[in-house]
């Protein structure tokens, strides 16, 4: 090949490169206006996304906490009955009230485009793929939504009444009166309902880990043994530290692991039959 026609390969190469980054930069953009449109939807309703959705678990009246009482009543456990005492969430910061207004704004806005966000990741990635790799994951869509809304669903009415019960009501001295901040209060429901959301995910990174070859049925279980004590690590992060939270947060993803494993199991078949 001569000097010029190699120049005018890397100028091709050089706009294709150029051409994709361009690409992916209007994917960005949209996923960016996407988030902003639900944020500012979010930011109008704020009486149902504070009132209704973020200071509703820690009420007595919240579903969780009503099914935690009934459980107590009929099995006769008092240490069943959570949040039946609410607390008075406090605001010590002038700005504090309006910067946690647009703070949340932004995580409901991040959630509830999700779906959108990971559409338009897929749009940028699905040209670069093979025809059979864009049927395997034609469904990638719906199960990764899935599972992510399956995760916060399971972080905000099992794991934030627990952590809220534990941590809202946990005493050193009865000298000391639980004043929880406002700020400190959504951090912690917002963390553990996108750390759940996320963690939820684990079928589908054990997917995408199994297509390019990274893990298999057989190393995953051969690893099951210390899948269940980082398992346990995760659920001691994302959960108040009493051993009735951690199982409840454990059983789920020890089950998300096995069908894991399974579904490692069914692309390793594919990939051989492809091969056959």
């Amino acid at each position: 090949m001569s000097e010029i026609e190699e120049e005018i390969q890397e100028e091709k190469n050089q706009m294709s490169f150029l051409d994709h980054l361009e690409e992916l930069r209007w994917h960005l953009m949209r996923s960016v206006i996407a988030v902003m449109v639900f944020a500012v939807a979010a930011f109008v309703f704020y009486d149902f996304i504070f009132n209704v959705l973020i200071l509703a678990p820690k009420n007595p009246d919240f579903f969780t906490n009503r099914m935690f009482t009934l459980l107590s009543e009929y099995t006769g456990i008092e240490a069943l009955k959570i949040n039946t005492k609410p607390f008075q969430v406090i605001n010590i910061n002038m700005a504090g009230q309006f910067a946690t207004h647009i703070s949340v704004s932004l995580v409901v806005g991040l959630i509830a485009s999700f779906p959108y966000i990971f559409y338009e990741f897929w749009s940028f990635l699905k040209p670069a793929l093979y025809d059979n790799e864009k049927k395997h994951a034609r469904g990638s869509i719906f199960y990764t939504t899935f599972l992510f809304a399956l995760g916060v669903l399971f972080g905000y009415y099992v794991i934030t009444p627990l952590s809220v019960h534990f941590l809202g009501s946990y005493s050193v001295s009865e000298q000391v009166m639980n004043q929880i901040n406002l700020k400190s209060y959504i951090s912690s429901i917002t963390s553990i309902v996108l750390a759940a959301g996320v963690i939820f995910e684990l079928p589908v990174l054990i997917f995408f880990l199994s297509k390019i070859g990274l893990v298999s049925p057989e190393f995953l279980k051969t690893y099951r043994k210390h899948s269940v004590v980082l398992i346990l690590v995760l659920s001691a992060i994302i959960t108040p530290p009493d051993i009735f939270s951690q199982v409840l947060v454990c059983l789920p993803l020890m089950l998300l692991y096995e069908i894991g494993i399974k579904i490692s199991k069914k692309v390793q078949k594919k990939q051989q039959e492809a091969f056959e």
